[in-house]
């Protein structure tokens, strides 16, 4: 009865704080399914056909952070804490299914944003330093084993969907490619 007693109590303290509206506001965002604390951002298709643009976005002012939003694209290129990453498209190929291209030679199209601590990161080839087999949503054919940041600032070239709020990638959600 007093375990029951303290924890009625514990909820209390804990509505009361704010805890509550937190949580809440955390799991809105990530159409992964993983709480988040960002917007839910409509999503591209994973294996679309054209460049994502930015319009608001001024390429001569030099690389920086791409709009709040999801951009299929791949990281080219982690320094610190930074990514460098640029968008990518599907193309369908003659010999194979097809792969994705980035912008052509000479495109500035190019983006570098901070890796937020809390990124949640979506790996389709698993966890471990010789990626494993899939680990994808079958109906997506997009990542669903969560990994540890570590893991994501190792892994450079894989296309993915990458999200950006406030500046910072929040989300990383890799694309499965044969």
């Amino acid at each position: 009865m007093r375990g029951l007693l303290a924890a009625g109590a514990a909820l209390v303290v804990a509505l009361s704080s704010g805890v509550a509206a937190h949580a809440a506001s955390a799991a809105v965002g990530a159409s992964s399914g993983y709480a988040a604390a960002f917007p839910n951002f409509k999503a591209p298709k994973p294996f679309g056909t054209t460049l994502q643009s930015d319009p608001k976005h001024d390429f001569t002012k030099g690389i920086h952070s791409r709009h709040d939003g999801i951009l299929r694209g791949r990281i080219t290129l982690i320094r610190g804490d930074v990514a460098e990453y640029q968008p990518i498209k599907w193309k369908k190929g003659t010999e194979t299914e097809g792969y994705f291209v980035g912008p052509p030679e000479g495109d500035v199209m190019a983006y570098a944003s901070p890796v937020a601590k809390d990124v949640v990161y979506l790996s389709a080839f698993g966890c471990g330093e010789s990626e494993g087999g899939m680990t994808i949503n079958r109906d997506t054919g997009l990542g669903d084993k969560r990994c540890s940041r570590s893991v994501l600032m190792k892994r450079e070239g894989k296309p993915a969907l990458i999200t950006v709020y406030k500046g910072k990638i929040v989300q990383v959600q890799e694309i499965w490619t044969p």
